[in-house]
C-alpha cells in the first residue's frame, strides 16, 4: 500500500473531528437537524483550516444512507467514496481550471438530472474566486434557483474576488486560524497514535510556524519525521524550518527594551549565523509586541491571547516596565522594517539598524511622561511651600528653603528635563550674545 501524508491520514471525517471551528459545525448541524439546509453555502478562510473538509462532511451528512443526519457512519461506502473523492452525486470542481462559460454551462446541463445513489447531487467547487465574471454571472441564476436535488458548497481563500451578486446567494461561513492551543492539542494526539515522542516545546514551535493553519502543521510533522525519525525536540524544529527559538525571542525583546544594542547585534549575528529567517522574526517580534500591547491595557480577568502561562508572566513583566505609548513606537518601527526588508538584499542590514532604532524608541520619554514628571515635581514645590506658611519657626523654614531647594535640584537632575534645561539656557544665551554684538 503506498503511503499516504498525515495531512491526509489525520483529516476529519466527522462533524466532530474538525478542529478550532466550532461556530461553523454548530450552525451546519443545527441546520440538518431542523431541517433548513440551504442550497448553498460559502466557506471562506485562510489555507488549511477546513474549508474543504468541511465541505466533505456537509456532503456525507447530506447523502448518507439515512441522511441528511448528522449521525452517519464515516465508513459506510457512500461515505467512503465522497471522502476519496469518487462519489457520483458529489461533484468536486477545482475552480482554477475549470474557470470558463463553457465548463458552467456543462454543470448546469448535468445539474438537471437527478442523483444515482444520494438525495442530493452536490456540486463542491474549490477556489470559486478563480471563477471569470463571465462564468459568474453564467452560474448565477442556476444558484438562485437549483433544482430541489441539487446543494452547491463553495470555498474560497480570497473573498473580495467573489462578485457580490454570488455572494448574496449564498449562506458564508468565515473560518478562523486554529489557535496555536488546538494545533498542539491535535498534533500530541495523532502523534501518541503513531507512537511518535515528540516535546511540547517542539509542537509548539511547530504550531507557531503553521500561522493558524492545521494542514501546514501536519506537513511540517510529516517532514519532521521524515528527518528524525520518532523522536523530535525543539532543535530540531528550529533547524528545519529557520525559526528562532521562543527564548531567543524573549531575548531579544528583552535587550530592545533594555536599549542594549550590543547584545542587539550579537544576537542578530547568532541567527544570520545559524541561517535563520531574518524576515520571519520581524514577523514574530511584531506578534509578540502586539501580545505585549494588549497585556499592557488589558486586566487579568479578560485577557485573551493564544498563549501559554509562562509567556503571559513574561508579557506581564515586560508591560510593568514600559510605557504602552513607547510600545505603539516600537510596533510602529517594526511594520517600518519589515516593509523595507521585503524589498532589500542585505536582510541583516536593515533588521539591525531597525531594532537599533526600536530600542532608543523605547528609551525616548514621551511629552506626556514630560508633562507628568514636571506636574508631579510642581506638585511637591506647592505641598513644601504650603507646609513653609503654616510654620513661623524661622529655624524649619530654613530647613523648608533648603528642601525646596533640593527638589528643584532633583528635578534637573532628570536626564531629561535636564536636557531640556540646557537646551534651552543655551538658546537663551545664543540671543544674549546677538544682542551684545
Amino acid at each position: 500500500m503506498s503511503y499516504k501524508v498525515l495531512a491526509r491520514k489525520w483529516r476529519p471525517q466527522h462533524f466532530d473531528d474538525v478542529v478550532g471551528q466550532n461556530h461553523v459545525i454548530q450552525t451546519l448541524k443545527n441546520a440538518i437537524n431542523s431541517n433548513r439546509v440551504a442550497h448553498a453555502y460559502l466557506f471562506v478562510g485562510p489555507r488549511g483550516t477546513g474549508k474543504t473538509t468541511t465541505a466533505r462532511i456537509l456532503a456525507k451528512a447530506l447523502n448518507c444512507s439515512n441522511g441528511p443526519s448528522i449521525n452517519f457512519d464515516p465508513n459506510e461506502n457512500i461515505c467512503i467514496e465522497i471522502a476519496e473523492g469518487r462519489s457520483i452525486d458529489v461533484i468536486e470542481i477545482d475552480g482554477a481550471s475549470n474557470n470558463g462559460v463553457d465548463q458552467v454551462r456543462d454543470l448546469r446541463e448535468n445539474a438537471r438530472y437527478t442523483p444515482t445513489s444520494g438525495a442530493y447531487k452536490i456540486y463542491i467547487i474549490d477556489e470559486v474566486h478563480m471563477l471569470s465574471t463571465a462564468a459568474f454571472n453564467a452560474l448565477l441564476k442556476i444558484l438562485e434557483e437549483p433544482p430541489e436535488h441539487v446543494k452547491f458548497i463553495f470555498a474560497t481563500t480570497d473573498v473580495h474576488k467573489v462578485l457580490p451578486t454570488i455572494l448574496s446567494r449564498c449562506q458564508r461561513f468565515d473560518l478562523r486560524r486554529i489557535s496555536i492551543n488546538d494545533i498542539i492539542t491535535r498534533l500530541r494526539l495523532g502523534c501518541e497514535k503513531e507512537e511518535i515522542n515528540i516535546t511540547d516545546d517542539a509542537l509548539y514551535a511547530i504550531a507557531r510556524g503553521a500561522e493558524g493553519g492545521l494542514r501546514d502543521a501536519e506537513s511540517a510533522l510529516d517532514q519532521l519525521i521524515s528527518f528524525k525519525g520518532n523522536s523530535i525536540i525543539e532543535e530540531d524544529v528550529l533547524s528545519v524550518f529557520g525559526l528562532a527559538s521562543k527564548q531567543l525571542l524573549e531575548e531579544l525583546s528583552n535587550s530592545i527594551l533594555q536599549s542594549d544594542i550590543p547584545k542587539i547585534i550579537q544576537l542578530i549575528a547568532s541567527m544570520d549565523k545559524s541561517g535563520k529567517d531574518l524576515q520571519r522574526i520581524i514577523m514574530e517580534l511584531l506578534e509578540n509586541f502586539r501580545n505585549l500591547l494588549v497585556v499592557s491595557y488589558s486586566n487579568d480577568e479578560n485577557i485573551d491571547l493564544d498563549i501559554t502561562e509562562l509567556q503571559l508572566k513574561v508579557y506581564r513583566k515586560q508591560a510593568s516596565e514600559i510605557n504602552s505609548v513607547r510600545i505603539l513606537k516600537i510596533i510602529d518601527a517594526l511594520i517600518e522594517t519589515d516593509e523595507r526588508m521585503r524589498f532589500a538584499l542585505s536582510k541583516r542590514t536593515l533588521l539591525e539598524t531597525g531594532l537599533i532604532k526600536c530600542s532608543k524608541v523605547s528609551q525616548t520619554m514621551t511629552l506626556n511622561e514630560i508633562m507628568n514628571e514636571l506636574a508631579d515635581l510642581k506638585k511637591k514645590e506647592n505641598n513644601l511651600e504650603s507646609k513653609k506658611l503654616e510654620n513661623s519657626d524661622q529655624k524649619n523654614i530654613s530647613e523648608k528653603n533648603e528642601l525646596s531647594d533640593n527638589s528643584i535640584n532633583d528635578m534637573y537632575e532628570h536626564p531629561v528635563i535636564g536636557q531640556i534645561v540646557e537646551t534651552f539656557n543655551s538658546r537663551i544665551t545664543e540671543v544674549k550674545d546677538k544682542i551684545g554684538e
